[in-house]
């Protein structure tokens, strides 16, 4: 008849320590969640920084149409067909004279 030996890792170990191992488990859980939070947290910021960018170009892109079509000239082109000029000679001061002979 051989002699049962109990070793350190028998059942009533693991039944007293079941709270611990459960611990342990949700630790895990909870240390895997974060990794894919962290991933998804980086990739939103790299998507985010790239539309920064590209909005960036585009602002400066238009800023230089809009300042290019405000300059004196480009505004002359494009009021022409509307039969607009540039004024050659100052304008003219209208004055009231009947009232200012009061």
């Amino acid at each position: 008849m051989s002699k049962w030996k109990p070793s350190l890792l028998g059942y009533r170990w693991i039944v007293r320590n079941i709270g611990f191992f459960l611990f342990l488990a949700a630790l895990a859980v909870v240390y895997i969640y974060n990794g894919h939070y962290a991933d998804n947290i980086s990739r939103e910021i790299t998507r985010t920084n790239k539309e920064l960018k590209e909005l960036q170009y585009e602002y400066k892109t238009l800023k230089s149409e809009v300042m290019f079509r405000s300059k004196q000239s480009e505004l002359a082109k494009a009021v022409e067909p509307f039969g607009l000029k540039e004024l050659v000679h100052p304008p003219y001061v209208l004055t009231d004279t009947v009232n200012n002979a009061r």
